[in-house]
């Protein structure tokens, strides 16, 4: 088997990374956990923004020559169209990482402390993502392919 064939079976890791998650988040409400203490929420959020942050980083373990439907397909052969779509990753990214190290070292707010973590999770996750964004965007373009 050769290294990008498992990487890309590796990387369906995300589907039951981003299940967990949600377990954590609805775990709350079936066990009643939340009418008792309102606050356990702000840690299930945490929880699944960790969980976000890893599923989105065996996401980009894909195989970036294929796409996975023809939206993204029409996203990655278009240059306005991908170079858009990756300015908007960048702006993403820097405003969830702003927020996470912001909540991380200058809040006093134990809430958003906890918070800021998953947030620093997920931004460092969405930085893999920009850059199997750019190779897909490498790998599609139209008027560099042709």
């Amino acid at each position: 088997m050769n290294f990008t064939k498992f990487f890309h079976l590796i990387s369906y890791l995300q589907y039951p990374t981003m299940l967990i998650g949600f377990y954590f988040v609805v775990r709350p409400y079936i066990t009643g956990e939340i009418i008792e203490d309102p606050t356990v929420m702000i840690s299930a959020i945490n929880t699944i923004l960790v969980c976000m942050g890893l599923s989105v980083s065996f996401s980009t373990l894909q195989d970036t020559t294929k796409t996975q439907n023809n939206i993204s397909k029409k996203i990655w052969q278009d240059p306005k169209k991908g170079s858009l779509f990756i300015l908007a990753i960048c702006f993403m990214i820097l405003f969830i990482l702003c927020f996470g190290l912001f909540g991380y070292f200058v809040s006093h707010n134990t809430a958003f402390k906890e918070i800021s973590l998953g947030c620093i999770v997920l931004s460092i996750g969405l930085i893999g993502m920009l850059k199997a964004a750019k190779e897909m965007f490498e790998n599609h373009r139209l008027d560099k392919n042709s």
